[in-house]
């Protein structure tokens, strides 16, 4: 049976809050639906977390839902010039929608931190960790796209 877009974010966000990076917890959210293992979603997506290592580039959680949408409707072919267009247009289709419910798809942004690299050393995550950090909401929401516009919710079963 499938799960709801809501199921998926909490899902997102539980894993998110169990230590999984950013983009890790949207990956293995949706592993079971790509037939996927484990092991291979989190070491795949382990290095997009803090914004692709901490250098605060484009948010973890949505580096996770482009690689959910390419494992899901990728092209293969180097020469597939309308595969390439057709998955581009979802790639930023996917980056529109989180747009639309955050200020930017940019970790430093959605962090309100300066430019360049944050020190490589993740910060623990503690309650205060929780509370000064929107990305709980962040991979949730992140999650609630993908579930949405790549048919993996229950709403989008015809």
């Amino acid at each position: 049976m499938k799960k709801t877009e809501e199921e998926y974010r909490k899902t997102a966000m539980a894993l998110f809050k169990e230590g999984y990076n950013c983009s890790q917890a949207l990956v293995l959210t949706f592993c079971d639906d790509l037939g996927l293992d484990r092991k291979t979603a989190l070491m795949m997506s382990s290095s997009f977390g803090g914004g692709m290592g901490r250098l605060r580039e484009v948010c973890g959680a949505v580096s996770g839902m482009f690689m959910v949408a390419g494992l899901k409707c990728g092209y293969t072919g180097p020469k597939d010039q309308e595969g390439k267009k057709k998955h581009y247009a979802l790639i930023q289709h996917l980056a529109e929608e989180f747009k639309k419910e955050n200020p930017s798809i940019v970790c430093r942004e959605l962090l309100g931190l300066a430019s360049g690299p944050d020190d490589p050393v993740p910060q623990p995550r503690t309650e205060g960790y929780y509370k000064k950090r929107p990305c709980v909401e962040l991979v949730g929401c992140a999650a609630a796209i993908t579930a949405r516009e790549l048919g993996f919710a229950q709403e989008n079963c015809g």
